[in-house]
């Protein structure tokens, strides 16, 4: 229909469910609703970078995002107990400078897009850039010094981690 692929169709969906879900973010009244709304954007991006080839961003994206860190959004918003009686209303001042303030973001982000050229699509199998085995070879042939030495240093930072934490035992 009108000369479109697969992938713009797929592009566009998600791009829509992503939008719609991102509104829903800042629209819902429960807070852990709009947590879980941000899950949702958060695979629908994933989405997004696996139309551009991109399968380790995708899995990365997942396990760091959702995974991670909206987990320790949840728990911090189920801990704190936010409700009507302890959340301070906005006065309506707050809320015509927060809008204000939203709208010149939105013209300096379209103003900065603006000059931008339009993006080519990559087609699927043209390019093998972001395969987790491209991106194996390279990290472990060009960069494996480096790579060893953050290893090391994540797993001083552990044991440093659990000496702080660790109790005395009297």
């Amino acid at each position: 229909m009108l000369g479109y692929t697969i992938t713009q169709w797929v592009f566009g969906i998600l791009s829509f469910m992503a939008i719609m879900f991102a509104l829903m973010v800042v629209f819902s009244r429960n807070p852990v609703n709009s947590v879980l709304y941000l899950v949702l954007t958060f695979f629908c991006i994933a989405g997004h970078y696996l139309i551009m080839n991109a399968q380790f961003l995708a899995v990365v994206h997942i396990a760091v995002y959702a995974g991670a860190i909206m987990v320790l959004f949840l728990f911090v918003i189920m801990l704190m107990n936010l409700n009507q009686d302890t959340e301070p209303q906005k006065t309506m001042i707050s809320k015509i400078i927060a809008g204000v303030i939203g709208g010149l973001l939105l013209l300096v982000l379209v103003g900065a897009l603006k000059g931008t050229d339009q993006l080519t699509t990559i087609q699927s199998g043209a390019s093998k850039i972001g395969l987790v085995g491209n991106l194996g070879k390279v990290l472990f042939r060009e960069f494996l010094f480096p790579f060893e030495i953050v290893s090391i240093l994540l797993l001083s930072a552990l044991v440093g981690a659990i000496l702080i934490g660790k109790k005395d035992v009297k």
